[in-house]
């Protein structure tokens, strides 16, 4: 499920530790979990069994913003609790306590409703979102988007998709607007089918194998992945879009 998005807040690890919750959802993103996402993720199967999101985090931020660690902790999700021992959340909570409360003041003041969501993973490893509107499930538009780019996910996925079949006018998409003047799908097919080929398959390759494990950590409007023996991709938000910023 998909949780509300926050406004900002000054960033230092413990606040990325004890917000992620809200904005990674009641569940983890299959393939793309870190340790703050999985730290703080909500659940409503906790002590006081929150009957909607939206109480769900209010619960979560009041428990914060008077310290209460266990209250806290029992709003984690049994995948959050495997990788992180009460004592360790419960130390980040009386460690800083200043920040710990300022944190969950702003969960408590969340810029957007909660969107309701479940993913369903199919053999392939390809995955479905589903959205619950009105109290009925319905299947995101996204299903039938080949080349999505409107999470770094699914533009990631698109763009191993779209060089796998050589599809040059999608990937002219995945190009930065800065680096955009002057390229077009046949500068860009003579490009990558030129000497660069190999290097860009095998990066490609590294990239794709990555995808099902790999963590992509999003600040803003710049996401990273790291694959391979030391390889990065780098993608940029624009007009509500990802792209390919870097691949290296």
């Amino acid at each position: 499920m998909s949780g509300p998005t926050l406004p900002p807040l000054k960033s230092s690890p413990i606040s990325r530790a004890l917000r992620l919750c809200a904005n990674s959802g009641l569940v983890t993103r299959p393939g793309f979990a870190s340790f703050s996402s999985v730290l703080v993720l909500l659940s409503a199967c906790g002590a006081s069994r929150p009957a909607s999101p939206q109480e769900a985090l209010a619960a979560y931020s009041a428990a914060l913003r008077a310290g209460r660690a266990h209250d806290a902790y029992e709003l984690l999700s049994a995948e959050a609790k495997k990788d992180i021992p009460y004592e360790s959340f419960a130390r980040i909570i009386r460690e800083n306590p200043d920040e710990v409360a300022e944190i969950g003041r702003s969960l408590g003041h969340p810029a957007a409703p909660p969107r309701v969501t479940a993913r369903v993973k199919a053999p392939n490893g390809e995955s479905l979102l589903l959205v619950l509107e009105n109290g009925a499930w319905r299947v995101d538009g996204s299903a039938v988007d080949l080349y999505g780019q409107t999470t770094p996910e699914s533009a990631l996925k698109a763009f191993v998709l779209a060089f796998k079949n050589r599809r040059y006018d999608v990937l002219l998409r995945f190009v930065p607007d800065a680096e955009r003047e002057g390229l077009g799908v046949e500068e860009l097919k003579r490009a990558w089918e030129g000497e660069e080929r190999a290097e860009l398959e095998a990066l490609v390759a590294a990239v794709e194998a990555n995808l099902p494990n790999g963590r992509l950590e999003v600040t803003g409007d710049r996401a990273t992945m790291a694959f391979g023996a030391g390889g990065t991709v780098e993608l940029v938000r624009e007009g509500g879009l990802w792209k390919v910023e870097d691949l290296r």
